[in-house]
């Protein structure tokens, strides 16, 4: 388990990482990685290209506060929701790409099948391109402890392994250490891309879609 300034410190890199790819608009989204103490979380309403130590606040896993003076995001009750349902993930990267958020609204299903691409391949546990990669897709709302319920519950009959969607809002992905997932964002980000483009061409959504 990692210290609050290592973490803290991966996290900013990966916001520069992030913010370039043009996955983080304006002060959306958030970033947070367990830690010896509890987990560090970036505080609301900040530019995720530009953190610094103080735009981070560290809370215990019950989600008290142990340092920080910023505002808490309103998401981090579904951050500290991952840490809790999934003990190996050690971080979570909250984004706000165009194509997560238009493939998640346009999506009638709860869940977003993909297959057939060979990207597939770098996410952990999938060996094969005709594997069904499937994410799991939640309506929005502004109660967090709502949708952290609905997560939850989800989790208790299909597990969830490299991420949630939020419908009209962005992607929630995790992974049991910094580069995984980084990884597993940039692999979903690429599929959501290329589906993206694929429905636009063909006019045809998924199966799943009408369903």
């Amino acid at each position: 388990m990692q210290n609050n300034n290592t973490a803290i410190s991966q996290l900013i890199e990966a916001g520069k990482w992030v913010s370039q790819k043009e996955w983080i608009p304006a002060t959306g989204g958030n970033f947070s990685a367990r830690t010896e103490s509890g987990f560090v979380i970036t505080a609301s309403g900040q530019d995720k290209g530009k953190l610094t130590n103080e735009h981070f606040l560290q809370l215990d896993l019950q989600g008290k506060p142990l340092a920080g003076t910023k505002k808490r995001s309103a998401e981090t009750q579904l951050h500290l929701s991952l840490y809790q349902l999934i003990p190996e993930a050690q971080c979570v990267l909250h984004t706000h790409s165009v194509a997560a958020t238009v493939l998640s609204q346009i999506t009638k299903s709860h869940k977003l099948d993909l297959t057939g691409y060979e990207m597939q391949k770098a996410l952990s546990g999938f060996t094969s391109h005709l594997e069904t990669l499937s994410i799991p897709i939640f309506n929005n709302d502004q109660d967090i402890d709502h949708l952290s319920l609905l997560v939850s519950d989800h989790h208790l009959h299909t597990p969830i392994e490299h991420g949630v969607l939020i419908r009209g809002h962005g992607l929630y992905a995790v992974g049991r250490n910094i580069d995984e997932v980084r990884r597993h964002l940039e692999v979903l980000e690429f599929l959501f891309s290329c589906e993206l483009e694929r429905l636009k061409i063909t006019g045809i959504q998924a199966s799943n879609n009408n369903k």
